[in-house]
């Protein structure tokens, strides 16, 4: 390995150094309350090396919003190619779940905190496009399964908001503990994806033919 190429696997280092100690304090003690400093101290580098890679907390924070957004992405490149919209609904739920749970420090950076979508109102060269691409591709597949006469029409965006409410509530629970008492729960991802089964195929008018 040549020296520039040393240097840029360097650079790649100190940034995602920076990146995943920002997002442990993001979590741990809120936005408004992380500084650059302690970011920097928690790297064990100077805040001046920090902003050779970002020019304030807000890019950090946008870039780990990000980021999550991309490994959400990942886990539905292959989504593509289920050709039943319904089968389709329920592997995006599946995968929804699998994330919030295997990332919940991400899963509160994207979902939960309001500085994000703050940051984002601040910050004009940069808009929500993962966010909006996640929405619409729930939303096409809806459409579609409303098509083929596989789920009742309805307003798309409320049936929409629905399943992503109900996903998105069952991982922030989980996420903040609050199944941990429940002591009739035994797999808590597996109950999990057992709810979002049933919603969808109480929608499924296929199963009543």
């Amino acid at each position: 390995m040549g020296i520039t190429e040393r240097k840029e696997k360097q650079k790649l280092e100190i940034k995602k150094m920076i990146l995943d100690a920002s997002i442990k304090l993001f979590v741990e003690e809120g936005f408004e309350n992380v500084t650059i400093r302690k970011i920097a101290d928690l790297i064990e580098y100077s805040p001046t090396t920090v902003y050779l890679y970002f020019k304030d907390k807000n890019e950090i924070f946008y870039n780990l919003h990000e980021l999550g957004f991309q490994k959400l992405a990942e886990r539905n490149q292959n989504l593509a190619e289920i050709a039943n919209p319904i089968t389709r609904l329920h592997k995006m739920g599946e995968n929804y779940i699998d994330f919030g749970m295997a990332n919940p420090e991400f899963y509160d950076v994207m979902f939960i905190q309001r500085a994000p979508m703050q940051v984002l109102s601040e910050m004009t060269e940069c808009d929500w496009t993962h966010g909006e691409s996640a929405l619409n591709a729930l939303k096409i597949t809806i459409e579609e399964a409303m098509e083929k006469g596989l789920i009742k029409r309805a307003n798309v965006v409320a049936v929409a908001m629905a399943i992503w409410g109900m996903v998105h509530g069952l991982v922030s629970l989980a996420t903040r503990d609050r199944f941990d008492k429940l002591t009739e729960i035994k797999d808590l991802k597996a109950l999990m994806h057992q709810s979002v089964n049933w919603l969808l195929s109480s929608i499924d008018l296929s199963l009543r033919k």
